[in-house]
């Protein structure tokens, strides 16, 4: 999130796309719905009619799959018609910037695409650069060479026409919703799975933040890019680099292209390889020295080109590559795509180890229906786990706000707090290589590994000053109280540097509950929790200013440059590099200034920003999406109908899949003739691992249903509680008909496209049985994030009978 949930009512338009918010962030959703109170229009566009499309000023019914096409048809309206914030675009952006002149887009590819390897050659992809590097600029967004001219030519090809024909909302509707987006200022968009499951995640929140860039509204107020996540810490476990590709606060984690730390820096900048240092004096303490290049050498290198998400770990499970999985509060066995193939992989691995609360479908996938457990040699090891209220620590929500838990009661049995059960396992592997002279064992022996406590291990992560500096102020052994004590010397540590700052002054800020005190009436209240990075509320929120400091007209003041104090200031942490540097200096003419060009992107440029003081290191280095550096429409894998832009790319070009053919079997459309996508409930907690054994959430929803169209049902012949059998390539399952008019048939062009859902929350243990709906899913995944598309695959629907239910399938514990 750019903003955060409290400020969800200084709305005048939050566009929910990709969310059924109401149900699934219901906490969020009493700050819509105070924005919808103070006169704010919600608009909510999702395939199926919910809670949140009930309680929205306008609703659109939108294809899966095809959120791009609807992006782009907004932005296109909105660059015809001149609706953008010109001073907004013209300051903030890269609008301006001239491209590269061999730049191209045709028939669905960009310049440079290597069709044999699913890859590009991005060197048209960057700017035309001046004697020092920097990037040239146009005189006016009418020069054909810059940015705004390159986006306005290739979203021209989506009209409101062609919008409605790729997506099946209505050509009038989506320039209602343009345009009161546009005239109701500032907005906010709010997104979840809905958006990201697809093959074409990545480009959809990328035109989301075009559309947001356009109308100037990012770093304001009631404004932003804002995801929801799905999870009390899914924030805060990828602020600690859960994922593969990342370390702590999201630096890029290294890889054997960058075998020594000035190749690291090469790659990703000064600023990046600045923080990397207080991470590794953090990891390794005083063994950590300039000389060894502080212990760089003892990480991991992963392999550049090899991916180690989710899904291809299970790949090489299944190719005998990977022997053991250590899976800690994840249900794989229900939550993954495929899960034929997930099941076959686990069937042969040597060793799983589970840390959970209960014996979940993963911990027991090897008593799953139909298989003899003494035909699977896996060895399997469940570690009790406590519960969230059983111990002590930190979640951070969407908007980066880290708050203190504390243990209500102590856990069960032997259950263990998760870090207390990875110290335990640490310290005996420690202890069992503490000879070992071998050079892979040295990141163990070499380790600072010290904690008690959750509070030592917050306070690792905040950082300490390991000397005294006359610049900071800080004695040596103080704790850093901001980004900006940190120090590129080895003379500071921070074990995830966006969290610099959360233990300041010896005191756990996280803990803190002021709600009473309020800057500027915002529903900012600094003094509640800590947000990252350094208390600040609002990312970005230099953009809130015009190039010469003062606040936009028509928008809520929240920081300014003050004149006679010299300095940036206002209701909230300045986002600006220097609070000293005014609006005449470069500093502060870059409001998003942890980007190589400062400046927001309309265009995802190749481009590494020079740095006047080493001619052998970048300042910055800008991240490029490997799919493309605009959004262009793809469709799914598995679709019902032809690209109608480029009938020749039908999907993602960057798409690998199958990437096991033996198990990835994609269905067509004569054989699955609609249209399968799946979510949660509000009733059951993602893989119901926890609330399927709630018995009065049980008795609230018992089971998982196919909810179909009444038009469909009709054709079938099944009514509501009828059977139906629901197939796809993957696989085939059984469960009970919904029919309801909550979802309809789309018109596409001249087909008729229709559209089932089915929740995931079920798998085979718990209080509450039934069948996953991964059985059918796809896991083709989308070639940046790898995300898979959960959201929109192929089934074929037949009735099944009107049988009573079988005794097996009664939920287990109802009243």
């Amino acid at each position: 999130m750019t903003n955060h949930w409290v400020d969800l009512q200084n709305c005048k338009t939050i566009l929910v796309e990709g969310s059924n918010v109401a149900e699934n962030h219901p906490m969020a959703f009493k700050w819509i719905r105070k924005a919808q109170e103070n006169g704010a229009t919600i608009i909510h566009v999702d395939p199926r009619f919910t809670r949140t499309s009930a309680a929205a000023d306008v609703y659109a019914r939108i294809r899966p799959g095809t959120d791009v096409a609807f992006q782009n048809a907004m932005i296109s309206h909105i660059i015809a018609n001149r609706l953008y914030d010109e001073d907004y675009v013209v300051t903030h952006t890269n609008a301006l910037y001239l491209g590269d002149e061999a730049f191209s887009f045709k028939d669905g590819v960009f310049s440079g695409y290597d069709e044999e390897h699913h890859t590009y050659d991005t060197r048209t992809w960057g700017y035309q650069l001046d004697a020092k590097g920097k990037p040239r600029l146009a005189t006016s967004l009418d020069d054909p060479h810059c940015v705004f001219a390159r986006l306005k030519t290739f979203v021209s090809r989506y009209t409101l026409e062609m919008g409605e024909r790729i997506t099946g909302i209505p050509a009038d509707q989506i320039k209602q919703i343009a345009e009161t987006m546009a005239k109701n200022k500032p907005g906010s968009i709010l997104y979840a799975l809905g958006m990201t499951q697809h093959t074409t995640g990545v480009q959809g929140i990328r035109s989301f933040t075009i559309l947001q860039l356009l109308l100037g509204n990012i770093g304001k107020p009631g404004g932003g890019v804002n995801a929801l996540r799905g999870e009390p810490n899914v924030q805060g476990a990828c602020d600690m680099a859960v994922l593969y590709n990342y370390m702590p606060g999201y630096l890029n984690s290294a890889t054997n292209a960058e075998p020594t730390i000035y190749h690291y820096a090469r790659k990703n900048g000064i600023a990046d390889t600045r923080y990397l240092v207080n991470t590794l004096k953090a990891f390794f303490g005083d063994a950590a020295t300039a000389e060894n290049d502080y212990a760089y050498a003892w990480l991991p290198k992963r392999i550049a080109t090899k991916d180690y998400g989710t899904m291809p770990m299970f790949e090489d499970a299944l190719a005998g590559k990977l022997k053991m999985l250590w899976i800690v509060g994840q249900n794989p066995a229900v939550t993954l795509p495929n899960l034929n193939l997930t099941f076959e992989a686990m069937d042969k691995l040597e060793t799983l180890v589970v840390q959970e609360i209960w014996e979940t479908e993963t911990a027991a996938f090897w008593k799953r229906p139909g298989v003899d457990p003494k035909s699977i040699n896996t060895e399997v090891i469940l570690l009790p786990a406590a519960f969230f209220m059983e111990k002590n620590g930190t979640i951070s929500n969407s908007g980066g706000m880290v708050q203190w838990r504390h243990a209500a009661v102590k856990p069960p049995g032997q259950a263990r707090p998760d870090g207390l059960i990875v110290d335990q396992v640490f310290r005996a592997v420690r202890d069992m290589v503490h000879d070992s002279k071998e050079p892979r064992d040295e990141i163990i022996n070499k380790a600072f590994w010290t904690y008690t406590t959750a509070e030592d291990v917050l306070r690792e992560i905040n950082g300490y000053a390991l000397r005294d500096n006359p610049e900071t102020g800080l004695k040596k052994g103080e704790l850093v109280r901001k980004i900006g004590d940190l120090r590129a010397d080895g003379s500071t540590s921070s074990g995830c540097w966006i969290y610099a700052g959360v233990f300041a002054g010896g005191e756990n800020l996280s803990k803190r509950r002021d709600c009473q005190t309020d800057p500027g009436g915002l529903g900012l209240y600094p003094g509640f929790g800590w947000t990252w990075p350094n208390n600040m509320r609002i990312l970005y929120n230099r953009a809130s200013c015009d190039k010469d400091g003062k606040p936009y007209p028509g928008s809520k003041p929240i920081i300014w440059w003050d004149e006679q104090t010299r300095r940036w200031t206002g209701h909230d942490v300045p986002d600006v590099p220097v609070v000293t540097d005014g609006p005449d200096t470069p500093n502060g003419q870059r409001p998003f200034h942890l980007g190589a060009e400062g400046v927001g992107r309309l265009f995802a440029a190749v481009y590494s920003d020079p740095d006047a003081r080493f001619t052998d290191y970048w300042r910055d280095v800008a991240y490029v999406p490997k799919d493309g550096p605009l959004p262009e429409m793809y469709e799914p894998v598995e679709s019902p109908v032809d690209n109608v832009l480029h009938p020749g790319v039908k999907s993602n070009p960057m798409l690998k899949y199958p990437r096991v053919k033996s198990h990835q079997p994609i269905g067509t459309v004569d054989k699955f003739p609609y249209v399968l996508m799946t979510s949660t409930v509000a009733e059951h907690w993602c893989a119901g691992s926890t609330t399927r054994n709630i018995p009065w959430l049980n008795e609230l929803i018992p089971e998982p249903v196919l909810e179909l169209p009444i038009s469909l049902a009709s054709k079938l012949g099944v009514e509501s509680g009828d059977w139906v059998r629901v197939s796809s390539a993957r696989g085939e399952l059984e469960v009970k008909a919904l029919v309801t008019p909550r979802m309809k048939a789309l018109k596409i062009g001249d087909q008729e496209v229709t559209v089932v859902w089915m929740p995931y929350n079920w798998g085979f243990q718990g209080l509450s049985t039934g069948p996953s709906v991964n059985h059918l899913t796809i896991d083709a995944a989308d070639p940046g994030a790898g995300t898979q598309e959960t959201k929109a695959c192929l089934v074929n629907v037949v009735a099944a009978g009107r049988r009573r239910t079988r005794r097996s399938e009664t939920p287990r514990g109802r009243t």
